[in-house]
């Protein structure tokens, strides 16, 4: 089985503008995030992005780096441009502004295709937190017996008739698909469910696909605005 992790990376954040190469102790983002890609079991690791100044960065640091469409909406379609011309039998979207991703997080997803069966894959955390559960900027997931998403939600789920109780699981947003069940994903358009929670992975479970979660006792500083890099200690 052949893996790949695709680092999807723009400039153009509107939180953050330039954010992959911001300097984190005397290396961009990206360079932190894809050293950190390398350590993990895959077989290639490859930044995609639509911004010169990006590829010109991670070429700088001797990664490798495709140039994608501008036009891409999310970073599941720039991925999947990148790996419609790949061997690979799964791809990894590796968020690009983790720049302490584990690489265990990442081979726990890998572990998932061990199950031929496993169409797309991601993570949760078992979180006790009364104000992380009130939190719609924290996205929580419930799942059946067979560890396969019910539902994603950033609504308080599931909901406690006795309210002293708070425990959910969180969703850790990094996702590995079959590539072929990747290239499908973004063909679809976006559904009900998706619009209502603004959560991509509602329109491929209202498709009927199937979501494997993995539980990881793993978290990473995720960096969606400059005030993020004071959490940062070395």
């Amino acid at each position: 089985m052949k893996v790949v992790g695709i680092i999807p990376a723009r400039y153009a954040s509107s939180r953050f503008p330039g954010k992959p190469l911001v300097d984190i102790g005397g290396k961009t983002m990206i360079q932190r995030v894809y050293e950190q890609a390398l350590k993990a079991n895959l077989q290639d690791v490859i930044v995609a992005t639509d911004d010169v100044r990006i590829e010109d960065a991670v070429k700088q640091f001797g990664g490798k780096v495709v140039m994608t469409s501008s036009a891409h909406s999310n970073g599941t379609e720039r991925i999947a441009e990148v790996a419609t011309n790949l061997d690979a039998d799964v791809i990894i979207n590796i968020q690009g502004d983790e720049p302490f991703i584990k690489p265990e997080q990442i081979n726990l997803l890998v572990a998932c295709f061990a199950d031929n069966a496993v169409q797309i894959a991601t993570l949760a955390k078992l979180q006790d937190n009364a104000e992380d559960f009130a939190k719609s900027s924290i996205v929580k997931v419930v799942f059946d017996h067979h560890f396969n998403a019910l539902y994603f939600s950033r609504s308080a789920i599931p909901f406690y008739r006795n309210e002293s109780s708070h425990v959910f699981h969180k969703h850790i947003g990094i996702y590995a698909f079959k590539k072929d069940v990747l290239l499908q994903v973004v063909q679809l358009k976006e559904s009900s469910l998706e619009a209502a929670e603004m959560l991509e992975q509602l329109r491929w479970l209202q498709q009927g696909y199937k979501v494997k979660v993995a539980l990881t006792e793993l978290e990473s500083i995720s960096i969606d605005v400059p005030e993020d890099l004071q959490r940062i200690v070395f």
